[in-house]
């Protein structure tokens, strides 16, 4: 009988917190994000920007599904930690082979059909865990049949694709995600997921949040590899750098405080405190996410622009494509921000304002050489920090 106890699922309570295996899992999803970074920077253009926010997509929504799993039970106990820890090794493998996800071998098993098996072994764990985790639970049992039918839905799109290969498999893997992530979307519409620690899940949000702020510097730092460094060098890097920890406190200070509040606030088991979690946060946080690898991305171009032309100590204007991703991916966080904020606490006209100043700012940006441009964007969060933080106290 104790072995049997010993192999239930250790349910999680309101006064549960993140573990430290959890930010160990979270660490393995950044180092894909970062990989994307280097993946898009390589061949900069719509269509590779598009091909790393669909692969952004396929990680994010695996976290969010395991970030689900461990706010129901211990993701640190028994027959869960064991398959996390294999998804993990899963997600490992696919972020080793991201740079060449749209590049066919002649080997039996190429980088596109590697990618495709790793994440249909991530998310295949996850229903396996799901299930058991509905041990003694029939209401979640049911979820759980019925989320798993778009699942293994999407794995065919998923599989051909990798096969096809070229403008087949980024078709085929779009359908596949929309499958996947549409499909169980709708299965869970009636029935969200019970959250227990709104704690728990509030924090595992900000926590991979802020660990995708600090590897972005990192990606953002691969871009001056092992050139001489000089002046305007270090001085893109401060920019970059104060860019940064600006985009931290739009976030950090105040808001996930009081959002966090709100949601563990909610009834345990109420719609409210459902529809938050997966709004709010599963949701919200995308492009919050998706801006900060989009704007490591600008950096990490502006940098390597500045090493490359010692002619033009500033730097030479950026094309279309890097100034987008540089100031889009800051109004892309921005955005993601403001539906945070009127799905939990509150909106104000503001915030609308500073999405679109950053926009308009954009093809300013395009004319002025990278180190102006990377420093007008910097100057402009400053003073949106100042601007907020006055308003607060106010």
């Amino acid at each position: 009988m104790s072995r049997v106890h010993r192999s239930r699922p250790v349910l999680v309570d309101e006064a549960h917190r993140a573990t430290t295996f959890e930010i160990f899992f979270d660490l393995v999803l950044v180092f894909a994000l970062t990989r994307l970074i280097g993946f898009m920077a390589e061949s900069l253009g719509p269509l590779t920007l598009y091909q790393g926010l669909l692969l952004l997509l396929w990680f994010w929504y695996a976290w969010s599904c395991y970030a689900w799993l461990g706010n129901g039970v211990r993701a640190d106990n028994g027959p869960v930690l064991a398959g996390m820890l294999a998804a993990m090794a899963a997600i490992f493998m696919a972020a080793l082979v991201i740079p060449e996800a749209w590049h066919r071998h002649d080997g039996a098993l190429s980088p596109p059909l590697t990618l495709a098996i790793a994440y249909l072994v991530v998310r295949g764990l996850h229903l396996a865990l799901m299930v058991y985790a509905s041990s003694g639970n029939p209401q979640y049992r049911r979820q759980t049949l019925r989320f798993a039918l778009s699942t293994t839905l999407a794995w065919v799109p998923l599989l051909v694709g990798a096969v096809l290969g070229g403008t087949a498999q980024t078709v085929l893997w779009t359908v596949a995600f929309l499958v996947d992530y549409g499909g169980g979307r709708i299965a869970t519409a009636a029935s969200f997921g019970e959250v227990r620690s709104g704690a728990h899940f509030a924090e595992r949000h900000g926590l991979v949040l802020i660990i995708v702020l600090g590897e972005s510097l990192l990606s953002a730092g691969a871009g001056v590899g092992q050139a001489m460094i000089a002046w305007p060098v270090l001085l893109a890097a401060v920019f970059g750098f104060a860019a940064t920890v600006c985009l931290w406190w739009l976030y950090f200070v105040g808001v996930a405080p009081a959002a966090a509040k709100v949601l563990t606030s909610a009834s345990p088991r109420s719609r409210r405190r459902q529809q938050l979690a997966s709004d709010a946060y599963t949701l919200a946080h995308l492009p919050m996410v998706a801006g900060v690898v989009y704007f490591a991305l600008g950096i990490h171009l502006v940098l390597a622009s500045l090493t490359d032309q010692p002619r033009h100590p500033a730097g030479e204007p950026m094309g279309w494509s890097a100034v987008t991703v540089l100031y889009g991916g800051v109004a892309l966080y921005l955005i993601g921000r403001l539906l945070f904020l009127r799905l939990t606490v509150r909106s104000s006209p503001g915030q609308l304002v500073a999405i679109g100043v950053v926009l308009l700012l954009l093809p300013v940006a395009r004319v002025l050489p990278a180190l102006a441009a990377l420093g007008l964007l910097a100057a402009f969060l400053a003073a949106l920090v100042l601007y907020e933080r006055q308003t607060r106290t106010d």
